[in-house]
């Protein structure tokens, strides 16, 4: 017969609620309240168990002391003075509470409160607690015997009836108190499982209205400790909507950049294949494809070199290196270009410029600064490649005389296949200062475009870390 829970909904309800038991918020506040009830339960028993016990010290104490002064009067006066002893601290006793008894090798009473001796008290090394009857009542002593000389015996006691009330007193009292200890604990576990559950909650909504697409969605702050948490999801969140906003973007900017030239290298080859009349015409038509081809395998280069760069795959070639010559070789690369636009480059560098980083990245990024300042410079001016230290900064930068960025434009400039108006008609696919900026923060470093009077300014600025001049 096969079991099934639907024949017994009361099974049914019972497995619900120990299943929940397993819920993580409520584990969470189970184990605070157990953890909450115990630490009360030690705390408490500890007080309880050092109050009793400084309560017996103190009757022990007192015990050993009255019978030292006992012991000393008899070595003074002899018996007798000690029958007076006895006797005075009987009468000085208001409360009631001293008990003594004094008698000899024979058993005979010679002074104290006691009827007799008690047959319990056996040995004079030890304390001995007792129920005795006095005045036709029942009460609890705590005692002790002494052996003096001669064969005398005395027995030095105290009533410890308060003691016991005491004792009592404070047990109910740490009971309760224990009681309302674990009350409270389990009640802070019911808050703490109602925050948990709380904060869960939010972040099940949050994920949800993700998953189904709705990125706006963000966890709410309530003003507490709980926005830490909150704080760090909605940044998360933020930098993924950013990110695939940026995936967004540069998807469509490759369909649309890379259209033009696929389309164009077909329909160069197409008209080849019908209309060409001789081999030269159709080698260039297959030349001139060729080059729009390899434009498209550059961007594709290029993005496939940002996305490393982004990875961090190149951290493994960090070393560190002087920067002039690197710097100095790009600057000669780009002479001949530079004077075939009628420009002039001019270098402002230290004598050394060490730096711990990938030197053929920054190299590959101060070449796309110096390129896209050629392009945008006008004939007989200047493009000055500096590099210096600035506080913990490592600064270079590449300064044109051109037309500059309007404001709108400098806050897209490094994105990926972002080109402003003016660079419409120049070759390029939007994507030198991407590289830029991934070498620099690569690097831990930032991207900076500081627009001048006349021309623009782009600084790669580097932590100083390893760096520095030599």
């Amino acid at each position: 017969m096969r079991f099934s829970l639907s024949r017994f909904p009361l099974l049914r309800v019972w497995w619900k609620r120990a299943w929940r038991f397993r819920s993580a918020g409520l584990g969470f506040s189970l184990g605070y309240g157990l953890v909450f009830a115990l630490s009360a339960t030690l705390f408490l028993t500890f007080l309880w168990w050092h109050t009793i016990g400084a309560l017996e010290r103190e009757v022990g104490q007192a015990v050993d002391a009255d019978a030292h002064g006992l012991a000393e009067r008899w070595m003074q006066g002899g018996l007798s003075s000690l029958q007076r002893a006895i006797q005075d601290r009987l009468d000085q006793d208001v409360e009631d509470q001293d008990l003594y008894l004094l008698i000899t090798p024979g058993g005979q009473r010679l002074a104290g409160n006691m009827p007799s001796w008690p047959e319990a008290v056996q040995r004079a090394d030890r304390f001995y607690t007792l129920k005795i009857s006095r005045a036709g009542n029942t009460t609890s002593a705590a005692m002790h015997a002494y052996v003096l000389p001669g064969g005398l015996q005395l027995l030095v006691g105290r009533d410890i009836r308060g003691r016991d009330i005491l004792r009592r007193v404070l047990t109910e009292t740490f009971l309760w108190s224990w009681l309302m200890v674990t009350a409270l604990a389990i009640g802070g576990a019911w808050v703490v499982r109602g925050i948990f559950s709380r904060i869960l909650s939010s972040i099940a909504r949050t994920t949800t209205a993700l998953a189904n697409g709705d990125m706006r969605q963000r966890m709410p702050l309530v003003g507490n400790d709980v926005d830490l948490v909150a704080h760090s999801i909605n940044r998360m969140l933020d930098r993924i909507s950013k990110l695939m906003e940026g995936v967004k973007q540069v998807s469509n900017s490759i369909a649309h950049d890379l259209r033009t030239p696929i389309t164009r290298a077909r329909n160069r080859l197409e008209d080849a294949a019908l209309h060409a009349r001789s081999t030269e015409e159709m080698h260039d038509a297959i030349y001139r494809a060729v080059a729009d081809l390899d434009h498209v395998t550059a961007v594709f280069d290029a993005l496939m070199r940002i996305a490393q760069i982004e990875a961090g795959a190149r951290r493994a070639a960090f070393e560190t290196t002087d920067l002039i010559r690197p710097l100095q070789d790009i600057a000669e690369l780009y002479e001949a270009t530079a004077e075939d636009a009628g420009l002039q480059i001019a270098c402002d560098l230290p004598p050394r410029l060490l730096f711990h980083g990938d030197a053929r990245l920054i190299q590959q990024a101060v070449a796309n600064m110096i390129d896209n300042a050629i392009k945008f410079s006008p004939a007989e001016t200047t493009v000055t490649l500096r590099a210096s230290v600035s506080g913990n900064l490592v600064r270079i930068s590449v300064t044109d005389e051109g037309p500059g960025m309007s404001a709108e434009d400098l806050l897209r400039a490094s994105e990926r296949f972002f080109r402003a108006d003016q660079a419409r008609n120049t070759p390029g696919a939007g994507l030198g200062l991407s590289l830029v900026q991934a070498v620099a923060q690569l690097h831990g470093g930032a991207l900076a475009l500081e627009p001048l009077q006349r021309g623009l300014r782009v600084v790669l600025s580097l932590p100083v870390e390893e760096n520095g001049l030599g």
